[in-house]
Parts: C-alpha cells; structure tokens; sequence
C-alpha cells in the first residue's frame, strides 16, 4: 500500500480525531432521552448497551449494525423529529424509489447548512453573486429543488424552475412507452428553452448530464449567457465528463457533484488535466462520512484504488445515519490538500443492483 506524504497523514489524523469526536457529540444527543428521536430512542431500548458509553468514535458505529433502507419507507415520519429540535420548522423530502412507497427523510436546517458550505467552493467569476438561476432537475418533493434554490438565494440570485417528475419518466421507461418518454423529454426542454430565452440574468444552473446533453441539443448555452454548471447523477462519469468539457459545454465553468438527499453535496476534487477526466469526490467531513467496503463483507474496507461499495454515515442532529449500505460503488481515492480524507472516485451504480434500477433522468 501507497504510504501517504507526512503533511496529509498529520491532516487526516486531526480529520480522524475530529469526526470521533463528532460521532460522539451526536450519538450523546441522539440517543438521549431529553433530545432524541422516537426511532432511535426504542431502537437503544433493544440494545443490551448505552450507546452513549460505548461508542467513542467511528469505527465504534459497527455495533449499532447498518442502517436499513426499510426504516425510511412510510410512516409515521415524526418518529424521526428529535425531541431537542421538535419546535423547529419541519420538511419532509422522497428519496428513492420509482414505485410504491418512498423512502422519507425529515429535514429542519441541514439541506441549508449543506449548500452554503457547497457554495463557499464556487467560483466568484464563474458563478458570480447576483446572477440567476436556472434548476433543470427534479422537483416536487424532493430535497434538490428546494437546495437549489437557496444555493441560488444566499448568492444573491433568483431561482427559476421546471416542473419535473421523475416517478413518471421511471414509469414510462419501464412499459417501454418510449414514444411517450420523449415528448415528456421535450416537454423540460422546452420549459428550460423558455426561461433561457426570456431572462437575460440567468448565469447558472444546475443538472443532470441526461437533461445537459438533450439541452445543449437545441441552444449553445454559452452563446445563452451561462458561466457555471453544477451537474450531478448517475451517468456522471469520467465520460461524461470528457464529453461535457470538450463538446457540450466548452468555457463554462463545470463542476460535477455527488450527492443525494441522505447525504448532502460531496465536493469534486478540482479538475486536473493528469486526472484524464476521473472525478473524484471528498464528502463533507464530519457530518457525512464515506467507506468504501467489501460487497461481501461489508466489515472489510478496501485498499486505495480498489472497488467497493460505498457505505454512507450521516452525523447531523436532525439526522442520524449509520453504516447505510448505499447503491453505488466507486474506487477509494486518498486524501489530497483541500480533503484531508478518504475520497471516491468513478462513482457508478453498484453492479449487483444495474439490471434492477431505472436511473431516468439522472
């Protein structure tokens, strides 16, 4: 194994010692009875231990077991709401699922508190305070519309929207109504098309890489006045992102995101012609934290430059989240300057799960 330079392993020590420390603080509010949830407090009722006494960092998380999908699909959601934050303004936001019922996370300040530090790693001239907004993403209930839009508000822009379900074009993909999913394509475009042409002060927009490429197919979007980019999802590659730099959008600013409605935003280690266009991305340390683990023993972290299945932890107070088993697999990348932790790096859908999840618009 690649032994690390001096100056980062003194970094990622002080990273390390600081997200145990994190772990700590969170796992003594979320599991006291004054401050925590309802699911969390009956979940330690069944414990044979105080979490609080035992767990003293992160690799201590393991005796909690992993997260479950299930947990989150259906009510009651207020079983999530920390008793030391009922008072706060509650959301509640789908993630997952094209079908049936979704999988539901409850947010009060995190989805804020992620973008303005998402925000502090844009670029002044390229996405400039002051200018518009453009969201061509999914909307309705989901935490991305609402992010976006205070991205685009705490720098001084106003946000425009399409409307965008994603459930339908999942739904259209999967009866084979391909005729019908291309109208509905149009239909977005079209929307996005509109606002482009009649607001003059859009500078900046987030997408998906689907949604990029179908965009730039009927407008040059730097001809159109945009400067930045952010762009995430599942096909967002180093393909992609070849494709995107040297084709679709030459002399924008283009920043590729990792992130979802569990996690928050990852950051994108900044683009480096030696990278031949693999991304890589550094979670937010410590609120979220990412392992890269053995399929089939997900115990077992792998090495740098291996493949493994990325096992997320939240640390948030309003939302606790360990060892989540996510669907997605990536190379572990090592810590650099600005990240002084793990990263992950040619992100795509785990290969057990590829022929069973439709990725739609992303």
């Amino acid at each position: 194994m690649e032994v690390l330079a001096t100056p980062i392993v003194d970094k990622a020590k002080e990273a390390r010692d600081n997200l145990d420390a994190h772990v700590r603080d969170m796992v003594a509010w979320h599991f006291d009875p004054n401050t925590g949830c309802p699911f969390w407090l009956e979940f330690a009722g069944e414990l044979d231990f105080d979490p609080r006494r035992e767990i003293g960092g992160y690799g201590d998380l393991k005796y909690l077991g992993h997260f479950q999908d299930e947990w989150l699909r259906g009510g009651p959601v207020r079983r999530w709401i920390p008793r030391g934050s009922e008072e706060q303004r509650t959301y509640v936001f789908e993630t997952g699922g094209s079908t049936g019922v979704p999988k539901y996370r409850i947010s009060q300040n995190d989805f804020q508190i992620d973008y303005e530090m998402f925000s502090e790693h844009l670029s002044e001239e390229t996405f400039p305070k002051g200018a518009d907004w453009l969201m061509l993403g999914p909307t309705g209930p989901r935490r991305l519309r609402l992010a976006v839009e205070y991205l685009c508000q705490i720098r001084g822009g106003i946000c425009f929207l399409v409307d965008l379900d994603p459930r339908w074009v999942n739904k259209l993909i999967k009866r084979g109504a391909l005729q019908e999913l291309e109208l509905y394509k149009a239909h977005v475009i079209d929307q996005a098309l509109t606002i482009l042409r009649a607001n003059d002060n859009v500078k900046c927009m987030f997408t998906t890489p689907k949604l990029l490429e179908e965009l730039c197919e009927k407008i040059s979007l730097q001809k159109a006045g945009i400067s930045g980019i952010f762009c995430g999802g599942t096909e967002m590659n180093a393909q992609f992102n070849r494709f995107a730099r040297e084709e679709l959008i030459p002399g924008i600013d283009f920043v590729p995101t990792y992130g979802n409605t569990l996690m928050g935003l990852a950051y994108s280690k900044p683009f480096e012609p030696e990278d031949n266009y693999a991304i890589t991305y550094y979670p937010p340390v410590p609120r979220a934290f990412i392992e890269l683990v053995n399929p089939d023993n997900p115990d077992e972290e792998v090495d740098y430059d291996e493949v493994g299945r990325v096992m997320l932890t939240t640390l948030t107070k309003e939302f606790f989240m360990p060892r989540f088993l996510e669907r997605d697999e990536a190379e572990r990348a090592k810590p650099i300057e600005a990240y002084p932790w793990d990263g992950v790096r040619n992100l795509g859908l785990f290969s057990e799960l590829q022929e069973s999840v439709v990725v739609g618009v992303y």
